[in-house]
């Protein structure tokens, strides 16, 4: 074995026309203790060579004007440089193409792609094979025939030896890579196999879920009708009733004098009217979550609502309203009952803003705002509770009912006494661009 201090310092000249390849090779070779020197071709090379002749020369086979073949050959027909040892850096490995090396003079190989103990290997047993005379002394070539070529050798046995052992080194580490890739893929395909077998299962059973699923939201949607039915029968039934008992107030109260029950007349007359109101507005949300949630366009609901607030002497203003939601198809009556509201309990309501504004989230937070009394601070939570308030106390905790559907909240955050303000917040999933991916109203 030769000396590792001895091959330290060593020249090796790195032909390859990549020059990230060079770069790479040469790097390899550096820290070995190697000295690299870079040329971009053949005739680079042999210019380098003729000036400074290297200790070794590593060279690719696939060059432009000069490769490889010929690199060698010119090397080893001086007979000034004969002696530097080559080796080919290579992507082919076909028979023809290592006695086309051979007959070149080539003193080993080196194929790509490579690791760098293949490199370092190749270059030591280069190093130390050229460093032993050659037993069989000079030798006249021999013609070896392969696919009807003639490729005349003049290597000796040992070296013949050491390229045929690199390249079946070469073989069977790509025969052991092969044979690591294929149990590899067994494996994978028996884990394939086995998750295939699970999901088949998995979605049998899901198949069985949404069966079932189906069933049950049949039922539901009949109930729901039924139930809608009863309720609108009843509803029916109630306005009847009422509107007789309206009638024998008025007659009752055409026949007395006495104050006292007239007052009483009076009380009962307001609570016909507040029942009216109450069994009106079960009709207006009857069908809150009886319909799938779609997209629909904020700016277009508020345009509508707008014609109410300026029946009432109510300025509206608008900013950034470019955007759908996707909510129940009441969504309308959510912002229908808030501009009620402003009408009915803002005392001196002149202006409403809404607007929208982008969360960092995704999502999107839309503002009510009206300049009037605005909500009491202990007041906050209540307005949103079934019965609060000087109307029929349904409107604000159906609107919320009517926005939770799809996890949208609304909460107030004015300040007392300079007006309302309304927060309705929508997740991003929930919202997005006016008028993009469907129109305006459409289902998900």
């Amino acid at each position: 074995m030769t000396d590792k201090a001895g091959v330290l310092g060593r020249r090796i000249l790195v032909v390859e026309d990549s020059r990230t390849q060079a770069e790479y090779l040469g790097h390899l070779v550096a820290t070995k203790g190697y000295r690299a020197t870079l040329a971009a071709d053949g005739r680079d090379a042999l210019d380098k060579i003729r000036t400074e002749p290297p200790d070794m020369v590593l060279t690719d086979i696939i060059m432009p004007e000069m490769d490889g073949y010929e690199l060698c050959r010119a090397i080893k027909a001086d007979t000034t440089t004969a002696g530097i040892p080559v080796i080919l850096v290579t992507q082919l490995y076909d028979p023809a193409d290592v006695l086309r090396g051979l007959e070149a003079g080539a003193d080993n190989f080196i194929v790509k792609p490579f690791d760098p103990e293949q490199v370092f290997s190749r270059i030591t047993d280069t190093f130390e094979a050229t460093a032993i005379p050659d037993p069989d002394g000079p030798r006249t070539g021999i013609d070896i025939v392969f696919d009807r070529q003639v490729h005349t050798i003049t290597a000796s046995r040992s070296r013949i030896l050491n390229i045929l052992l690199s390249t079946y080194e070469f073989a069977v580490r790509k025969n052991t890579e092969l044979s690591e890739a294929h149990e590899h893929a067994s494996t994978l395909n028996e884990e394939l196999t086995t998750t295939i077998e699970e999901l088949q299962v998995a979605i049998r059973s899901l198949s069985k879920e949404n069966a079932e699923r189906s069933r049950v939201e049949m039922a539901l949607a009949d109930a729901n009708r039924k139930l809608n039915l009863l309720t609108s029968i009843t509803r029916h039934d109630i306005n009847n009733q009422i509107l007789a008992l309206q009638a024998y107030i008025e007659l009752t109260e055409s026949r007395l004098t006495d104050p006292a029950l007239l007052q009483y007349m009076s009380k009962a007359r307001i609570a016909v009217l507040t029942i009216q109101r109450q069994i009106a507005f079960t009709k207006s949300y009857e069908d809150i979550g009886a319909q799938a949630p779609r997209w629909q366009d904020v700016g277009k609901i508020i345009e509508r609502v707008g014609g109410c607030l300026k029946g009432a002497g109510i300025e509206l203003v608008t900013k950034d309203l470019a955007i759908e939601i996707y909510a129940d198809p009441l969504l309308s009556k959510v912002f229908g009952n808030l501009a009620d509201n402003s009408i009915r309990h803002g005392t001196h309501v002149q202006r409403v803003t809404v607007s929208a504004e982008r969360l960092n989230t995704g999502g999107v937070v839309i503002r009510y705002q009206d300049d009037g009394e605005g909500v009491p601070e202990t007041d906050k939570e209540k307005i949103f509770q079934k019965g609060f308030g000087k109307n029929t106390g349904l409107g604000l905790f159906l609107s919320r009912e009517i926005l939770g559907i799809t996890n949208i909240t609304i909460q107030e955050t004015g300040v007392p006494g300079k007006g309302v303000l309304f927060e309705i917040t929508a997740p991003p999933e929930e919202v997005r661009k006016a008028n993009t991916d469907a129109t305006s109203g459409s289902s998900r």
